[in-house]
Parts: structure tokens; sequence; C-alpha cells
């Protein structure tokens, strides 16, 4: 598994200078170390594991997301989630996986998932900000996890601030 800190400072606890420099840097957070160790318990377990690519964790309330290589999503998803059940028993928090590589709107639908987003739009506000809607299909399929969780992850995760709708409020505000 290829990891944001040296294999053996994570087995052992004790870090070298340069995974010592991450950390006093910001670059890699406590959460990001927790959830390296969880999952390097796991990797004999799940043998799968040693293939993924782990690039960060983000702890925003009762959720976790832990961010992957392009194509690691589906290693998480083997054995009918039994690595997503664990690792949220271990942690007590909804966990999501994320891809880091990739387009916006992959990013958006491995955060909405299993919720189906029908349209993403750019908005472009004075100042020179953009602020990004995603348009979900109906109220009927309910979102993951709160929307205010989902909009604070993409906010850390991709630097994206979210607005999110459903169609059936757009058609009422084109109707008016």
């Amino acid at each position: 598994m290829m990891m944001p800190l040296c294999s053996f400072c994570i087995k052992s606890g004790i870090l070298c200078q340069k995974c010592q420099k991450k950390i006093e840097s910001g670059q890699i957070g406590e959460t990001d170390v927790q959830i390296a160790k969880l999952l390097m318990g796991l990797e004999e377990k799940y043998p799968s594991l040693q293939k993924i690519q782990f690039y960060n964790a983000y702890d925003v309330d009762s959720v976790l997301a832990i961010v992957v290589g392009r194509g690691d999503l589906s290693v998480f998803r083997e054995n009918n989630g039994k690595i997503l059940r664990e690792i949220t028993q271990h942690t007590g928090k909804r966990v999501r996986i994320i891809e880091k590589h990739g387009d916006e709107r992959t990013f958006l639908e491995n955060l909405f998932d299993p919720a189906v987003i029908t349209t993403i739009n750019k908005i472009w506000l004075p100042g020179g900000t953009t602020e990004t809607r995603v348009i979900m299909a109906s109220r009927q399929r309910r979102l993951p996890v709160k929307s205010r969780i989902l909009k604070k992850l993409a906010k850390q995760i991709r630097g994206i601030t979210l607005r999110i709708a459903y169609e059936d409020q757009m058609e009422r505000m084109i109707r008016r």
C-alpha cells in the first residue's frame, strides 16, 4: 500500500525526519496517521488493500472521507463492503471513499453515491468566485449524509463550494 508516511513510521509510531516534517507542515494530520495505521492492520485480512494508494483522510462531524488513488474505490466495495464495515466499526463514523484523481463530476458522484446527480452547473458570482450547483434527481433518493457535511467535504478535499438543489425545486423556480 502506498501511503503519505513510511510504513515503518506507521507501524512503530516513531516518526523519521521526513515524516515528522510532513506532520509539522500540516501536510499530514492526525486523522491521516490513524487511518493509515488502520488500513495497514486490515491489509493482512484483506490482501487487496496492498494495491491501493492512500492519500488523506478527512473527518467531518460523523463522516470519515478516505481519499485513495484512481481505481482503488472498487477494492473497498469487494466482499460485499466488508472493508468499509470494518473501518466503520473501528472509527464509529460513516465512511465515504473518494478517488483523488479524475474530473469534478466523478469526484461529486463518489461523494454523493448512491444518490443520483442529474446536472452539475458552475455559477460565477461577483468578485470572481465560483460555486458548483449539484442538481439531484428527486428527493425520493436521500443523500448519503447531511448536505452540510457534503458541502464541507467538497470544500476540504477539492476546494469546491457547493449548492445542492433538486429537480422539482428547479422546475418551480422556472415556472415563476
